[in-house]
């Protein structure tokens, strides 16, 4: 537990979240000495063993002690299923359980938000901050990758026969072999990069935080959770908090909600900022009118599809019994093996049709297939999975307070598969991923289709499959868009719009999707929103 905090104590900086974002700040905002800094997470610390193993996430994806729990709505759109929507618990958010896969983006997806009204967010100003960031350990011709930052970024360590194949099928359609995703161009196929170091998981917390924990100006308060934002007409001036059963009253110069695209609105809400007639509905009081908060949620729906393997090469198998053993020792010995996985082995970033200007889907091709996806539960006989998101999601969903008590998880609405083009994209995609794995260079892996089966063909069928068997990928943004438009919750300084003293600092502020996996665009936004306070200090 905790060291308890004093009541009524007074800061220059009280982050609200310790996750993904909240790490970054709390290192940047107290590196220099001159500030009080007070880092509050309602989780605990990241103390489990399965943290540092990779493969550990199967085990974490449901532990609540590290992550939420949240669930989405029943929606019809998704055969009125509740929807898993996992979020990390405790110092690191959800790179303590996440499958470290570090995607940037495209130049272009940073060019729509300056294009909507983030001036200073375009890909030219973003681009030195995810350089800032990484130890990226391979090569570099386009001088585009960071290689001194806190983050160590490699390609999967174990690379084997299935996954050249993969590569070779792709290559077989046409598709482009890519060294880098990540440098001069995304599209094309090759292995993933993920934040690992000699085998081992490398989090926010471990990158940031830890090296910052030692500062005097530094306090970091774990199971102590923020219950509202203390206003003074439009000016935030502290925080509300619950710590080891104690109500505590928190000053601050400036709040800054680090919590998240799910609880970072929830929070707004329950300090009264929002739709007045929503928080009229929970009986709250408004303090600040602003319709967007909530507004906005876009997130990554992802189709796996599934064949049956004529090698025991597989996770299924390797991962169970002497199989196992073996594998233990092996990740013991040399941090090698399949301990060292996360939740892909192989890229493909293609684009699902001819008239596509760049792509717009992505597949995540691993060697295992399971029982049941949103647990992560193994087949027993030998099987590969190819997962099947589109990148830029046009449909939006929203996420909102159902109740004064912050306890209540908000009701997360996701409006999957709203758009047209989502329909479409997902129905071509999953189209494309089939010829993928039908390639020759598969022929020594493929057996048969499993999922969705070799009887789907028209596209009511695919799209049928989407709808009784997609699953979140647990990128959840936008519900505190940044922006200058009616419904944007913040500015391109990320304060909020109308207050002083209050800024929200994370995944919640992108007002498009980015095309990728979202935790480096989140890193970012968080090492650029530093910067820009620390220039705002005097």
């Amino acid at each position: 537990m905790t060291n308890p905090l004093p009541d009524q104590a007074r800061f220059d900086y009280v982050i609200v979240g310790g996750g993904t974002a909240g790490c970054i700040l709390a290192e940047a905002l107290s590196r220099s000495g001159r500030n009080k800094v007070l880092m509050c997470e309602a989780g605990g610390e990241a103390r489990s063993p399965w943290i540092r193993i990779p493969a550990g996430f199967y085990k974490l994806l449901t532990n609540h002690r590290y992550n939420w729990g949240f669930w989405s709505a029943e929606e019809a759109a998704t055969d009125n299923r509740r929807i898993a929507i996992p979020r990390g618990k405790g110092l690191g958010g959800s790179t303590l359980i996440n499958g470290m896969i570090y995607v940037r983006g495209q130049p272009g997806d940073y060019d729509l938000w300056q294009d909507k009204g983030c001036a200073g967010w375009g890909w030219s100003d973003v681009l030195p901050h995810f350089k800032a960031l990484e130890n990226w350990t391979g090569p570099n011709p386009d001088g585009l990758r960071g290689s001194s930052g806190p983050l160590p970024i490699n390609e999967v360590v174990e690379q084997n026969d299935i996954g050249r194949a993969f590569i070779a099928a792709a290559e077989q359609l046409g598709q482009p072999f890519n060294p880098d995703y990540n440098g001069a161009s995304q599209e094309g196929v090759g292995w993933y990069q993920v934040n690992q170091k000699r085998g081992e998981r490398w989090s926010a917390e471990r990158a940031w935080l830890a090296p910052a924990r030692g500062r005097d100006g530094l306090t970091v308060a774990t199971d102590t959770r923020v219950t509202r934002i203390l206003l003074n007409g439009r000016r935030a001036t502290g925080v509300k908090l619950l710590q080891n059963g104690r109500e505590l009253t928190i000053h601050a110069r400036e709040v800054i909600l680090a919590a998240g695209a799910i609880q970072s609105p929830q929070l707004l809400e329950l300090s009264g900022i929002g739709d007045p007639a929503r928080l009229r509905a929970l009986g709250i009081e408004t303090a600040h009118a602003l319709p967007g908060v909530g507004e906005n949620y876009i997130d990554h729906f992802c189709t796996r599809m599934s064949w049956r393997v004529s090698q025991p090469v597989t996770l299924n198998e390797l991962t169970r019994g002497p199989n196992l053993v073996a594998q233990v020792l092996k990740y013991a010995l040399a941090r090698r093996g399949v301990l060292t996985y996360g939740t892909g082995l192989t890229h493909a970033f293609l684009r699902s049709r001819e008239d596509v200007a760049r792509p717009d889907v992505q597949y995540f091709f691993m060697h295992a297939s399971y029982a049941n996806a949103a647990e992560r539960k193994l087949d027993r006989a030998p099987g590969m999975t190819l997962g099947v998101t589109q990148l830029r999601p046009q449909s939006r969903g929203s996420i909102h307070a159902q109740s004064p008590d912050i306890a209540q998880q908000p009701q997360i609405v996701p409006n999957f598969l709203d758009h047209e083009e989502d329909r479409r994209a997902m129905i071509d995609g999953m189209r494309l991923g089939r010829s993928l794995i039908e390639q020759p260079a598969m022929d020594g892996f493929r057996v048969s289709e499993i999922a969705p089966g070799t009887g789907c063909r028209t596209d009511a069928d695919w799209l049928s499959f989407a709808r009784a068997n997609g699953q979140t990928i647990y990128h959840a943004i936008g519900t505190c868009k940044m922006g200058v438009d009616p419904m944007a919750v913040v500015d391109p300084s990320l304060r909020v719009h109308g207050m002083a003293g209050l800024r929200v600092i994370d995944a919640s502020v992108m007002p498009e999707m980015v095309s990728g996996n979202t935790q480096a665009a989140v890193m970012m936004v968080a090492h650029k929103a530093a910067s820009l306070l620390a220039a705002e200090t005097p």
